[in-house]
């Protein structure tokens, strides 16, 4: 009882919300997690994230990279292993209490399409109890905070772009000051020019309410913008943990790989010049 106890406290900021844990780290101690018939899916995962910083969780579809995230928040539990949220065992808590104090942001945003986009923000302080008056508030100040117009707030989630909509998602997450960020592939339905103006607004966003932030991605290039940090996985299990400033010059041979693949445009040659040098089948050379 003195653990749940300790995670359903609440302090009061400024504007009378509720703060359900100030951020904190995240640990990872020989993770596990087996389906019936014994496949693994995550083996012997240890990883210590440290409090208010930016981990990404990279590698290719299979990898363990969701499902390692989804053990923060309980959503799967381990079959060994603990996962700690600012030193408690996730198994041994409340996990309603737990998840409040959990931002979790998906792909399509995960909106509720009959609920406005205030309400949609405001949906965690509502379960907390909060007054009407502090979600209208809290949920405008966050639409504001996320680089949405403030008259967006009376609309539902089909009058608004996929951008705007990942954007709201994004609010709804910090509206009840998590301690913890969760973002599985937020950004991976979204087009280039869209995906990049959100990344923008995330690594700023990342920077002013230093939350602790686990992101899964496939994509390298997001991976670097965003976080200090990269974790990389296959079938699994953890084959690199680096810095972001140490991932391209590394020798590791897994990483090797995955940087040569995201970047195959800059050690190939463009068609246009394999026309112009004849080559077969291109349609150019000389008779």
């Amino acid at each position: 009882m003195r653990v749940r106890r300790r995670l359903r406290l609440r302090s009061k900021d400024r504007a009378g919300y509720g703060v359900l844990m100030a951020t904190q780290g995240v640990e990872f101690a020989q993770v596990s997690f087996e389906v019936p018939g014994g496949r693994r899916l995550l083996s012997d995962v240890s990883l210590t994230v440290e409090a208010g910083t930016t981990t990404a969780l990279l590698g290719r579809s299979g990898s363990g990279k969701t499902t390692l995230l989804r053990t923060v928040n309980a959503l799967v539990r381990p079959t060994g292993g603990r996962v700690l949220v600012g030193g408690l065992d996730v198994a041994s808590v409340d996990a309603i209490g737990l998840r409040r104090g959990i931002g979790y942001v998906i792909q399509e945003s995960g909106l509720f399409p009959q609920m406005t986009i205030e309400r949609n923000v405001g949906m965690a302080l509502e379960l907390a109890g909060r007054s009407r008056a502090q979600i209208q508030a809290r949920a405008a100040e966050m639409i504001k905070l996320v680089g949405l117009a403030e008259d967006v707030a009376g609309r539902y989630p089909w009058q608004l772009s996929g951008g705007q909509r990942q954007r709201v998602g994004l609010a709804r997450a910090l509206a009840n000051e998590p301690g913890v960020l969760l973002m599985d592939e937020p950004f991976g339905a979204l087009d280039p020019l869209t995906r990049a103006e959100m990344q923008t607004m995330l690594r700023e966003l990342l920077r002013r309410v230093g939350k602790t932030t686990l992101i899964v991605t496939h994509d390298l290039e997001e991976a670097l913008y965003l976080a200090d940090r990269v974790v990389l996985l296959e079938a699994g299990r953890v084959v690199a943990d680096l810095a972001s400033g140490e991932v391209r010059g590394s020798e590791n041979k897994a990483v090797r790989a995955y940087v040569a693949a995201t970047h195959r445009a800059e050690v190939i040659q463009p068609m246009s010049q394999n026309r112009d040098m004849g080559h077969p089948g291109t349609g150019g050379g000389h008779a």
